[in-house]
Order: structure tokens, then C-alpha cells, then sequence
């Protein structure tokens, strides 16, 4: 929807529950899970790491309009 080979916008996030691995543009990969509390910068990918489900709040005010499409 966005795009971009990869997400353009600042996450700041609490995660709840699951993990996400993170690769960045550089190739660096780190991990979030549940009780992290995580900056992740602009140009990334990431994708949820096992069976259970990744949730986590985004306090990032960018997300608000990001990747949303026609309307």
C-alpha cells in the first residue's frame, strides 16, 4: 500500500504480546517481545516470529495517515 520496499515511519512501541524480528535497510535484525519497549526507525521490515500473534500499542503519531490508500 505504501509503496515502499520498506516502512518509511518511526515506531515507538510497547509490545503486549509475540515478537517481531526487525531487519533494517542496512541489514542489521533484531528482535521485540512481549514487555519491550522499542524505537524502530524509518526503513524497515518486519514479520512476526512463531505461532502466536504479535500485539503491541504504537505511539507513533506518523501511522496515522500512512499506507492508507484511496479513500
Amino acid at each position: 500500500m505504501a509503496g515502499t520496499d520498506t516502512c518509511q515511519v518511526r515506531h515507538t512501541v510497547y509490545t503486549v504480546r509475540g515478537r517481531i524480528r526487525v531487519r533494517m535497510e542496512d541489514g542489521t535484525e533484531s528482535e521485540i517481545g512481549a514487555g519491550d519497549i522499542a524505537v524502530i526507525p524509518p526503513g524497515h521490515d518486519a514479520w512476526v516470529v512463531g505461532d502466536e500473534p504479535y500485539i503491541a500499542y504504537d505511539f507513533s503519531s506518523e501511522m496515522e495517515n500512512y499506507a492508507q490508500g484511496a479513500r
